[in-house]
């Protein structure tokens, strides 16, 4: 059973039977389903951006606000009610942001490798839940519809394994989207879609099928292997490890007699080079040698 199966196995069967709890899904990059009466109101996952990450990365409140709606929820992961209070954002407006998260974590968790689900109870309130959730099935559905489009672009990546950096073509480029121009100035050679996607503040889904298409345009090419970080020493070499003593000096070298330098004679017609050449011969069994071959092709005409 593929992986895919496993996680369709386990959600249908949470649904049927109306299960409230978490589903942990282990794997690459792997993820929690938060259920409440068979509905999946939450999705986590290292794969994608959470709910707060689009938050502070689009620049609708700073790091410092967003550090002190959390002590003055009492320490909640989603200080929903500070925010709208604080006039960072609507209720409409995060309602929307916390589905997008929700179906992005799960595209993440598709698009990755599943080793294995277990399920357990809830170790909490679900962080940033949908207030009406989403069948296990139809989400699952959907994120695999996202996948077949992604991978049946002219030139798919995936979330985690490419790492664009941007092409000739990208700097002569014009008329570029805001999100493409982002992602030229992320891209360098060590940033997967997932990583730009974090970078950015978008969905990874939304990333990656910018990145794909910008590679089939010519703006951005994949490398093999991330680049090297260049590593600066310090001037005065603290920290640097001692270089390791030189290895003696090889002797000088001694003279060779003549004849130990000469090369050895080879047996006539051991490379084979006879048979090859030889002219084919005659009924009566003569014929003519490779040597009287030459001979005769550059005797003048008569």
């Amino acid at each position: 059973m593929s992986g895919y199966e496993l996680l369709a196995r386990d959600l249908a069967a949470c649904s049927r039977e109306g299960f409230t709890g978490e589903l942990r899904v282990f794997g690459a990059p792997g993820g929690t389903f938060h259920l409440y009466g068979g509905l999946v109101v939450a999705v986590e996952s290292p794969g994608a951006p959470a709910p707060e990450a689009l938050l502070l990365r689009s620049g609708r409140i700073g790091g410092e606000e967003w550090a002190g709606l959390v002590r003055e929820s009492g320490g909640a992961r989603w200080p929903a009610a500070g925010l709208i209070a604080h006039g960072y954002a609507g209720a409409a407006q995060l309602r929307v942001v916390c589905a997008m998260a929700l179906q992005d974590a799960a595209f993440a968790v598709v698009a990755g490798s599943v080793d294995g689900c277990e399920r357990g109870p809830a170790a909490g309130p679900p962080p940033a839940a949908v207030a009406v959730g989403e069948p296990p099935t139809r989400l699952l559905q959907e994120a695999s519809r996202k996948l077949a489009a992604l991978l049946a672009l002219p030139c798919p990546v995936r979330p985690d394994r490419e790492r664009p950096v941007p092409a000739s073509l990208s700097y002569a480029a014009a008329r570029l989207g805001a999100l493409q121009c982002e992602l030229l100035a992320h891209a360098d050679g060590r940033r997967t879609a997932r990583d730009l996607a974090f970078r950015t503040g978008r969905g990874v889904y939304t990333v990656t099928v910018e990145v794909a298409r910008m590679v089939g345009e010519g703006l951005l090419e994949c490398v093999d292997a991330p680049r090297p970080i260049p590593v600066r020493l310090p001037p005065d070499g603290h920290g640097v490890r001692p270089r390791e003593p030189a290895p003696p000096a090889l002797p000088p070298p001694q003279p060779v007699p003549e004849e130990a330098t000469a090369l050895p004679r080879r047996r006539p017609g051991a490379s084979g080079i006879n048979e090859a050449l030889t002219p084919e011969q005659d009924e009566s069994g003569n014929g003519t040698g490779w040597k009287e071959f030459f001979r005769l092709r550059n005797s003048p005409a008569k």
